[in-house]
């Protein structure tokens, strides 16, 4: 079991390394239910206004590991020619002794390539938080060999807020049946040092996604199929997600497999509602390496309010993938 000593230590040792050490960004199994997150060309795809919470718990077996909330918000602007969306996100580590919050303002702008085939242009601009509660963390001069941690150490504090503006953009192309996209997050690479300002920058992350759908029915929307990839790669770290979901009527069901560098991450089960303006979606990660007796997996919810709006002014055309 990961105790809280131990979550403290590490997180110590990357303010005492901070030039070797670099981040990863939280992600949400559930990338299609979290869209204005995966790139920020999804904002206004879905032309009226749209509310999508996120909930993510990594590992609830272990002590202090990851939980992250996302909140997001976005529609299309006639007068605007584009889509406006807002992302507010925060990861906590160690039980509260990590934590980072985001706040990002999208912009995206459509163009009609042809009567079959569109292309949406997104820009992200956003503020990144990272804080450490310094109550929370433990070391080794707090130590007695026979009652524990009692003592007060004599380390010296260190800066515990750091903050950096953040900026990203991505394309996403699409038809009727088929769609790909392409996002580059951490464009200015900011600093996250805390000891020193000028080390550990945040590498850049390049997302990329593709899928089709392909109807089971007549017109394909009471039911269809839809295969889907995914891949990321930010520094040395690259992941890659296959998998499939199945939509009959309401109820859309997907099975994922995620790779990790050379190594099998997990296996992934997710189960949707969908049902007039409410959508609701729940998903399990099956963790598949040596972990997997010690960390009972990770759990996902998604909640999203698809709000009517009026009638289209001009012609609109919205981007038909996965909810989930």
């Amino acid at each position: 079991m990961l105790k809280k000593p131990f979550v403290s230590v590490v997180i110590l040792m990357l303010l005492a390394c901070c030039d070797v050490a670099y981040a990863q960004d939280p992600q949400f199994t559930q990338f299609y239910a979290n869209p204005l997150y995966l790139n920020p060309a999804f904002a206004g795809t879905a032309r009226c206004p749209r509310l999508i919470m996120n909930y993510r718990n990594e590992w609830p077996a272990l002590s202090g590991t990851f939980v992250t909330y996302s909140v997001s918000y976005d529609q299309h602007v006639d007068g605007l020619q584009g889509g406006l969306g807002v992302v507010i996100l925060q990861d906590r580590a160690g039980e509260g002794t990590l934590n980072t919050t985001t706040g990002n303002i999208l912009y995206s702008y459509q163009m009609n390539i042809n009567r079959n085939f569109s292309v949406k242009a997104g820009f992200q601009v956003g503020y990144m938080q990272k804080k450490i509660d310094w109550e929370k963390l433990t070391f080794g001069d707090m130590i007695d060999p026979r009652y524990g941690f009692i003592y007060e150490t004599a380390e010296t504090k260190v800066n515990d807020t750091k903050g950096n503006l953040d900026l990203s953009a991505g394309v996403l192309g699409f038809s009727k049946q088929y769609f790909l996209g392409v996002a580059v997050h951490h464009l200015t690479q900011p600093y996250e040092g805390f000891v020193n300002p000028n080390e550990a920058r945040l590498p850049m992350k390049i997302t990329a996604h593709a899928g089709a759908i392909i109807p089971l029915d007549e017109t394909g929307e009471e039911s269809n199929v839809s295969p889907n990839i995914l891949y990321q790669k930010q520094q040395d770290f690259q992941q890659i997600n296959l998998g499939i979901y199945i939509n009959k009527g309401p109820i859309i069901g997907g099975l994922w497999y995620r790779q990790a560098e050379k190594n099998s991450d997990a296996f992934i089960a997710l189960v949707g509602f969908h049902e007039g303006m409410v959508k609701f979606g729940y998903s399990y990660d099956i963790t598949l390496s040596k972990l997997s007796n010690a960390t009972s997996g990770s759990h996902e919810f998604s909640f999203a309010l698809q709000f009517e709006c009026r009638p289209k002014k001009r012609k609109f055309r919205a981007i038909s993938c996965p909810s989930f």
